[in-house]
Parts: structure tokens; sequence; C-alpha cells
């Protein structure tokens, strides 16, 4: 994310360096281990690589290659540092006697088969490499016979994916930044060719999206106000203005559409909300299928007068309630440079800040929707499904076939699914498969909760269609309720709640959760 100047009136004088992120040059090559010049060359090895016969050499043909021109430097140092091959472990070696300067065994575990763990693994190679202050890496496979050319593929598409996410700091906000030194990474005997290129570039796409998507949940709410991500949004639409075209709507034109609830959310701001609604259509073709992705964009959510109190509240992590529109314009980069055939894909989102101020909206408020639908107030921080329920009216005006629509939701979800895992919601099985299938090729964890009708007991309201937020039980199901009463019921319709992995807690930063996973499932839906 970058700012074409800086902006005198922001809150603390901030604002973000730009810093041009290292381009990593891929090659594909099936050159000898042995022979390989450069900085580091990465294993990776299961637990099962690491058999030794009765003379304690590696049983596995790569591992002995390499530790024969070692004289068994590496077996004997892998025993004594008690490397398994579990995840999460490794050794690093400087050596002399090979073509690299250092040896690393990287654990893949017990039999690797999940992009996610690939993912992981071309992290934990960047991770080497820094430390190491390589510019050049080698990644090999202590056992790659076995796979198909199909799994080949897309084990490099994870390797690559996750080298590019483990190489990304954001340091746009600190006085001083580190240059990366890591230039090339050669994949040893995993296939090459244009077919093999063509999943490297895919891999690269894929990344600058989910980097562009953590860049924006990143930025405080000082610096990426609603009108930022408007204008971050259209800088994606002028960027690939050949497939992309971007409608900002002011506050006039929203209230022209009768959209009562989203303006009550941003009322109390003294930064005005921005309607984002970027248009992809292919380069060439026709059209088969229309689908819509809308983003939860709160840039800053204080809870209103209901305001987040207390002790686990994290008022000072909510810059990252708008990480659905994040996974949303991060999609619309990818897609871009992509250019997918046969599919037109509507990104939306409701830009707006919930804050407090003596014009605000107040609990016990009756705000009306843009499908006249009316809802009771009854907590000012259930405000993401005021705000998404006018974007949803929007979406299936727009005549689309299928909607996604992504939001860091309920606390509720995260106490039910933990930190990595975002919960699904649907009445429609064939679009939960479509999404699934999407989220398997991407490694993001989704896991799919019931839509149970007879909790909406609790979300009606005596005076109004509704109230906006039920009891402390199934809080994240009633949420999906709510957002079910403001779908065309001939819209099929899926929910993402994201709340949890929005948010990386150890690495203090954002993950770019969805983007990768919306990617795949506009492909899915593409002639191409």
């Amino acid at each position: 994310m970058s700012h074409s100047q800086p902006r005198a009136s922001t809150l603390g004088l901030t604002h973000p360096t730009i810093i041009e992120t290292p381009k990593i040059s891929f090659t594909a090559t099936d050159v000898d281990v042995t022979e390989w010049k450069g900085d580091i060359l990465a294993v990776g090895v299961t637990e099962k690589d690491l058999t030794r016969d009765a003379k304690s050499r590696f049983e596995n043909l790569i591992l002995n290659k390499i530790d024969s021109k070692l004289d068994g430097l590496l077996a004997e140092a892998s025993s004594e540092e008690d490397f398994s091959g579990k995840v999460g472990q490794s050794t690093v070696l400087r050596i002399k006697g090979l073509g690299s300067k250092r040896v690393g065994l990287i654990g893949l575990g017990q039999s690797p088969s999940n992009i996610a763990l690939f993912k992981g693994f071309g992290e934990a190679v960047v991770a080497a490499a820094k430390s190491a202050q390589a510019s050049n890496v080698a990644i090999v496979l202590a056992s790659s016979e076995g796979l198909s050319s199909e799994s080949k593929l897309s084990t490099a598409y994870a390797i690559a994916s996750g080298a590019v996410l483990g190489l990304f700091e954001d340091q746009r906000y600190k006085s001083e930044s580190k240059k990366s030194t890591l230039r090339s990474i050669d994949i040893i005997g995993l296939g090459k060719g244009p077919e093999y290129e063509k999943k490297l570039k895919y891999a690269g796409d894929v990344s600058s999206g989910i980097l562009f998507g953590r860049e924006l949940v990143n930025s405080p709410a000082n610096v990426l106000t609603p009108g930022v991500l408007a204008e971050e949004a259209s800088k994606v639409a002028s960027t690939y203005s050949d497939v992309f075209t971007a409608k900002i709507l002011n506050v006039d034109q929203c209230k022209e559409l009768k959209m009562g609830s989203y303006l009550a959310v941003a009322e109390a701001s003294a930064n005005p909300p921005h309607f984002i609604h970027l248009v992809y259509k292919p380069p060439s073709g026709t059209v088969n299928t229309k689908l819509a992705l809308v983003g939860k964009g709160l840039t800053f959510d204080s809870g209103g007068y209901n305001i987040k109190t207390g002790p686990g509240c994290s008022i000072e992590l909510m810059k990252f309630d708008m990480g659905g529109s994040a996974a949303v314009l991060g999609a619309a980069k990818a897609l871009g440079q992509i250019k997918p055939l046969g599919v037109e894909v509507h990104f939306i989102v409701a830009a707006c800040e919930n804050m407090i101020s003596g014009t605000g909206m107040r609990p016990g408020d009756i705000v009306t929707a843009s499908n006249g639908k009316t809802i009771e107030v009854n907590n000012t921080d259930a405000e993401g499904r005021l705000t998404l329920a006018d974007a949803l009216v929007y979406a299936c005006n727009q005549g689309v076939d299928k909607i996604v629509d992504l939001a860091t939701l309920t606390g509720a979800c995260v106490v039910a699914l933990g930190p990595s895992v975002a919960g699904i919601f649907s009445p429609n099985d064939e679009l939960v498969k479509e999404v699934v299938e999407a989220s398997e090729l991407s490694g993001e964890k989704l896991w799919r909760l019931p839509i149970e009708e007879s909790y909406w007991e609790s979300m009606k309201s005596g005076v109004a269609d509704m109230v906006n937020t039920g009891g402390r039980q199934g809080g994240s199901i009633t949420a999906a309720l709510f957002l079910k009463q403001f779908v065309d019921e001939k819209v099929q319709w899926l929910h993402i709640d994201m709340a949890g992995p929005v948010w990386n807690d150890k690495k203090r930063s954002a993950t770019g959760f969805g983007v990768a996973t919306l990617v795949e499932w506009v492909l899915k839906n593409a002639s191409s």
C-alpha cells in the first residue's frame, strides 16, 4: 500500500514510507544437488527420510548423496542436534565440499500432503536465508519421486508462496527499515517448463494480493480512514483498468439508495463513509457467471456507545475490523493480474468507522435498511452486520448469481473455532462445497457451522422487524441469521466469519486471510 502524497491532516503526523518489496526470482531446475552453487541448499525432510542403515548412513538417496560428499557430517550433526524431521525443526550447517556454502535440513513431519505445510516449509527456508544473509537459495525435497506431476506443481506453488509471504516484513511505519538480501530461489526436482512457469507466476499474483491485504489491515486507523481505503480500491481499478471499473458512493448517494443501516453506523465519525464498488469484467469472451465478494470495512471499531471495555476487548487492535474488505481488495489485485475469462466479479465494501459522538447512533435506536427492513439497535457494537445488511442488498441488486461475504464479525466465532479457523455459514450445500474445495487449494482453514433457524427467536424485537444481536449463546449463528435477512432467496450466499484468522498474535501482524481462497473460488467459476 502506498500513498502518492503525504496527508497533511493525518492524526499524529504519521505517513507510511513507500518501501519496494524485494522481488525474488524463482527458477525450476534439475541440477545435481551436490553441484548447485549458492548460499544455502535447503532440504525438506520427512521423519522417514532420516532412516539410517547399520553404518549410520542415510538410506534416502538425496541425503546420502549430499552426506557422502561431507564425510558423514550431516548424519552426525542431525543426530547430535536431535533433528528428527518434525515440523518446525531445522538445522543449518556451514560446510565445505559442496557447491553450496551451507546445507539446511528442514522438517516436514510424517507425510506432508497439504498446501499449508509446504507454505510453512517455504517460510522456514526464507527464515534460514534471512539469518544467514543469503542471497541465493536452492530448495529440494528429499523424497519427491512419489509425487504426481500435478502434486509437484501444487507443491512448488505452495513453497514459492510461503517464501514470498515469509520474506514480507511490514516496515512502512518504522523509522529505519532493514533490507532483504535474498534475490533468487532455485526449486530443484519438482519439474520445469511452461506449465510450471505459469504456476509460479500464479503464486506471485496471489501472494501480491495477500501482501496488499496484510498492509491494509496493518495500517492504523489514523492513516487508513474509509476515504483512504476507497482510494486504495480505486488504485487497484486504475492499475488494471483493462478489466476493472470503480464506483465510490458518497453519503448522499447512499442516502438515495436508502442505506439507513450502514449510514447510522458511520454517523458518529468525523471521517465520512465511502461505499466501494469495483467491477471486474474479463478482457474477452462472454460472461457465464456473475459473482459478488462483499467485505466488512470498519476501519476502526470503538464499539460505539456500547464501547469496548475491559481486558480482552482488544479495542487497540480494532484497526483489523476491515479484514474482510482487505481480503476482497487483495483478491481484486490478484485477479487483475490473472484475468480469468467467463466470469464477472463485483467487489463491494461499505467502509466506515464506528465511533462515539453527540450525533451518533444510540442503543435502542431503530434504523431502516435499504430493503425496507427495520432494525432495533440493541447493541451498537454489533455494527458490522448493520453495514453488511445494506452491502448485501446492494450486491443482490447487481444481478449476481452467488455472493461470498467475509467479515471479522463475532468474538463468538473465535471462542468456538480458535484463532486459526474461520467459520462458514450457508443455506446452500453446493456453494459450501465450492468454497471448501477452494480453501483446500489455498491452504486456508474453514469450518462449516449451522444456520439454526430456531435461534432467530432471540433476534425478535417488540417494536421493529428485528434486533441486531441475540444473547451470548450461538452468537456467530445469530449473526449469520441476521445477514440472511438481507439476501435475495434467488441468490446463493455464503458467509465467512474470519474474526480469528485475520490476525497473527505471535507475529503481531495481519495474515491476509481470505485472499487466496477467494481467488481460487473465482477461478472455479471461471471458464479458464
